[in-house]
């Protein structure tokens, strides 16, 4: 079988959602009606296109919240009614992300502030001497935070990602973790997950994904695309409350020092110090962001609740559209690692001859209202190498270190084709001038 129709297959179909949930309203998003100011002291309707760095609230997630404050309580120390149900929801939200992300019945569903915590989580529950094999073409959370690493350049194409994981794990010695990405925060090409968890394992290591990107847009199943963890944040899943997640198998995460050592990971402090062999209390310590996690439920309910077929296809239906329109205006080049028919979530990068990537989206949002993000979107080795390899070195100055950048447009649930035709006629009045 190719990698691709490995690709393709692994990635569970939207459409395998059930019928019946199809019917179901697409939920709304706090701040749809918002108006911001533009030159010449105008209010106009805000264009929202940085979903991949914050998604607005959806309503049912706002509503879920406001229905747990009055109840709002201490959970799992209390015996008082306000207590008990604040735990009961909380640990119905476990159950709930943990259904929503497709994980085995015995996987540990840990919640952390956010997706940067949750692989630096698993990075200190590694068993000694483990090597992690990761690319450069990772989000920093998932290239950074590893005490021995191999890093490979970028791949010319997905087989050559399978291919370098495959050579690269092959001449490890010892316990070792691949890290990936399931969709690039840069350029929303799909990565092929369940063909690189077959290589892991093949040579007895194990796979972490980075689904920050992927789970706001397409359907995770963790069991069948045999993955050993997946890590994602509630504030790129319309659940703006300040929790993450790290999913996954149990074991390294019983058998590692705490995270935070403090209380509700211990058992016993008498003498020796008992800690929890259970991975959830263990690396839990302290009061956990109760309403972070019933917001992630929430919005992991809502989602599930509408059907991934029609998301998937208003996603792409718009997508195509602000590609196209990109493509139309001389001057305004996309990124791409895998080239432009390569499947992909509703990210799109781009560079402006001649113009600076903060000044375009500083002009995009002074003079039109769209939101846009500049700069290297926390990927700057893999910034660099898509902006220096389409000869663009010019178009995207004025970074941090003075390596080039670019505009990043995302969009989401509340993303309206005027929002995608607002931003393309702003980019020909740009390059006009």
């Amino acid at each position: 079988m190719s990698t691709l129709t490995i690709f393709k297959s692994a990635h569970v179909r939207a459409d395998e959602a059930p019928a019946a949930t199809e019917e179901r309203r697409v939920p709304a998003v706090l701040g749809a009606d918002l108006k911001v100011p533009v030159k010449g002291g105008r209010l106009v309707s805000y264009a929202n296109l940085d979903y991949a760095a914050s998604a607005p609230c959806l309503v049912p997630v706002s509503t879920a919240v406001a229905a747990a404050l009055p109840a709002y309580s201490s959970v799992h120390r209390g015996a008082g009614y306000a207590s008990q149900l604040t735990t009961a929801r909380y640990e119905q939200a476990r159950h709930t992300v943990s259904a929503f992300a497709g994980a085995r019945p015995d996987d540990a569903v840990i919640f952390t502030r956010n997706t940067t915590d949750a692989t630096n989580l698993l990075a200190r529950c590694l068993p000694e001497g483990t090597t992690t094999v990761v690319f450069d073409t990772e989000h920093h959370a998932s290239l950074l935070p590893w005490p021995r690493s191999v890093r490979l350049a970028p791949p010319a194409f997905p087989g050559e990602a399978v291919r370098a994981a495959d050579d690269a794990l092959a001449a490890i010695d010892g316990p070792k973790l691949l890290v990936v990405t399931a969709a690039s925060n840069v350029t929303g090409e799909l990565w092929p997950i369940a063909a690189l968890a077959h290589i892991a394992h093949r040579h007895g290591a194990r796979i972490l994904v980075d689904a920050a990107q992927l789970v706001p847009h397409r359907r995770l199943n963790l069991t069948a695309l045999d993955l050993d963890y997946v890590a994602f944040s509630g504030h790129k899943l319309y659940a703006p409350f300040g929790a993450g997640v790290l999913i996954g198998r149990r074991d390294w995460l019983a058998e590692a020092e705490p995270y935070l050592k403090g209380g509700g990971a211990v058992r016993s402090v008498a003498g020796a110090v008992e800690w929890h062999d259970d991975p959830e209390p263990r690396h839990e310590a302290g009061t956990p962001n109760v309403l972070g996690a019933i917001a992630l439920a929430a919005a992991c309910d809502a989602l599930a609740a509408t059907g991934w077929t029609r998301l998937v296809r208003e996603e792409e239906r718009l997508i195509a559209r602000l590609r196209a329109g990109l493509a139309s205006i001389e001057g305004v080049h996309e990124l791409s690692l895998w080239g432009e028919d390569h499947p992909r979530v509703g990210i799109v990068s781009f560079t402006v001859d001649g113009r600076p990537a903060r000044e375009v989206a500083e002009v995009l949002s002074g003079e039109y209202g769209i939101g846009v993000r500049d700069g290297k979107f926390c990927a700057h080795p893999f910034v660099r190498h898509l902006v220096e390899r389409g000869g663009d070195e010019q178009a995207g100055g004025g970074c941090e270190d003075g390596a080039a950048s670019a505009v990043r447009a995302s969009i989401g649930i509340g993303t309206t084709q005027e929002h995608v035709d607002r931003l393309i006629g702003a980019l020909r009045d740009l390059t006009s001038r």
